[in-house]
């Protein structure tokens, strides 16, 4: 047994403890956990490598083997506790020696007696509640508590964006296509020159490029943070075919900084790249300088353009209108994403919305977890 931990329960040492550990997974798998045979299988096998008898063993050997997700933990916490630690007549004593779970995230409370059958059941049901996890990506992004701000990067470190594809020039055998004249003739040749099958070949696919251009003004302050993190989710699930630049007084090209595997590093290597953080707006010569260096040289051409902007411009929104006419016609598809515009009462009245709304393909709106999850389809089908 390890120091400190001490026993799961009082029974006598020639019972089996199979039945009581297998009941255990039971009470996950109600309370929503997949539990599967195999999960079980690996549970009962590190038990046999450990000391069944301590607490501490026994919970960190079902948190590696029963626990596949995050939103696990919470539940697994709550059932481990209330399975193998019941009221003794007085006050238990609760030996916690793990982490805290994260706020916000989905809770299992035990279900209070309401007078049915008692017989039926002599163990304490356990239920989930409300998922937290709902909650939030509701949320705005800019009205965000520090533990709740914390809960999103959690689950912007879940999210698995599919990258858009485009049809390639190379071709790949496959089932449906046109003919190919070459590998069907080399069958036949090891058939003695019996063709007794059409070969076909199709275009192969590959992923198309996607530009991000994120608002780091002052307006756009409260949502920055949120958003390079998730840039930094998009740029590390395609590193080769994603590209990040920020907006302010002066385009800053970050796509390197969010190559980092680390997310705080990334973040604070951004931060120092970007000089105009929290400053002023001129999205027309910004965009204009970004057409000129990148955009014609070949970062825009067919490619998923997504503009992350609340539209606020100080300079002239003629120059706006026409730089975006210019990326509307290199770019496969424009999309301009205003955290405002999934507000109630948001109509687009300021003057860089109402240059650029012309030339755009699509207006989302970008103020919570759950329009930049819609972002990551409509990108993924574009």
């Amino acid at each position: 047994m390890m120091p400190g931990a001490p026993a799961l329960a009082d029974e006598d040492a020639d019972a089996d403890p199979i039945a009581g550990l297998v009941g255990f997974t039971a009470v996950l798998r109600s309370a929503g956990l997949p539990i599967t045979t195999d999960r079980v299988t690996a549970f009962l096998s590190a038990l046999d490598e450990l000391d069944v008898t301590s607490r501490l063993q026994t919970y960190w050997a079902g948190r590696l083997t029963l626990c596949s997700d995050p939103d696990d933990l919470p539940r697994y916490d709550m059932a481990f506790d209330a399975w193998f630690s019941p009221p003794r007549g007085g006050q238990t004593r609760i030996v916690d020696e793990r982490p805290p779970p994260p706020p916000k995230i989905a809770s299992l409370t035990v279900n209070p007696d309401d007078g049915g059958d008692a017989g039926d059941d002599d163990g304490e049901q356990i239920k989930a509640t409300a998922s937290g996890n709902e909650v939030l990506r509701h949320r705005d992004l800019g009205d965000m508590s520090p533990a709740e701000r914390e809960h999103l990067r959690m689950l912007l470190a879940t999210l698995r964006p599919e990258p858009p594809t485009r049809a390639s020039r190379r071709l790949r055998p496959g089932r449906h296509g046109e003919p190919d004249p070459g590998r069907t003739l080399r069958t036949a040749l090891r058939n003695h020159g019996e063709l007794r099958e059409l070969r076909r070949r199709s275009r192969s696919r590959r992923p198309r490029k996607v530009v991000l251009l994120i608002d780091v003004s002052g307006s756009m302050e409260p949502y920055a943070d949120s958003l390079l993190r998730f840039a930094h989710v998009v740029v590390r699930r395609s590193p080769a075919s994603v590209e990040v630049f920020t907006l302010g007084t002066r385009l800053t090209r970050v796509t390197r900084e969010l190559r980092l595997r680390d997310a705080e590093h990334a973040l604070h290597a951004a931060g120092k790249a970007i000089p105009d953080w929290s400053g002023g707006t001129r999205l027309g010569e910004v965009l204009r300088a970004f057409v000129d260096r990148w955009g014609q040289r070949g970062a825009a051409r067919r490619a998923v353009v997504v503009v992350f902007s609340d539209g606020w411009e100080r300079g002239d929104t003629t120059m706006l209108g026409e730089q975006m006419a210019r990326l509307g016609r290199l770019a496969h598809r424009l999309v301009w994403v205003n955290p405002h515009a999934g507000k109630d009462g948001y109509a687009p009245v300021q003057g860089g919305i109402v240059a650029a709304l012309p030339h755009l393909d699509e207006l989302l709106a970008g103020h919570s977890l759950d329009t930049l999850e819609r972002l990551l389809r409509v990108v993924q089908h574009a």
